[in-house]
């Protein structure tokens, strides 16, 4: 088997749209609408998808107990770790942790760490050398 990248990540929120409000207008990750689907459910997050369900409505198949609260994963950015602290404050997002070195797929990186609006934690990270 030769698996060649994560596609999307599921992610439990208590509220769908506050979700996709807070990816979309924080991380400026464009919301994508399924023609199928009433209400947008996913935004990209580079060549991947963030999906958003909730415990009452869990997409199907469905993990064994889905939960919010309990994710913790890690975006790239293009961007200076200074420049993005900045433009976190300006949207009143505290950073827990941070900025911190790192070891990711590709090598040394710097990362903070944020909560989103359900608490699940997103590094925040930017490689060395890249």
């Amino acid at each position: 088997m030769k698996i060649k990248r994560v596609d999307h990540l599921i992610l439990t929120v208590t509220d769908i749209a506050r979700a996709i409000r807070f990816y979309h207008e924080v991380f400026d990750m464009p919301i994508i609408n399924f023609k199928d689907e009433r209400e947008p459910h996913c935004v990209r997050c580079g060549h991947q998808l963030l999906e958003f369900q909730t415990v009452k409505q869990p997409q199907q198949p469905a993990a064994a107990n889905p939960t919010v609260n309990s994710a913790a994963f890690c975006i790239i950015t293009g961007d200076k770790l200074s420049d993005v602290c900045n433009h976190l404050e300006s949207y009143y997002v505290p950073i827990v942790a941070g900025p911190l070195k790192q070891i990711g797929s590709e090598g040394p990186m710097m990362s903070i760490y944020i909560h989103d609006c359900d608490q699940n934690l997103i590094e925040i990270s930017s490689y060395q050398n890249k």
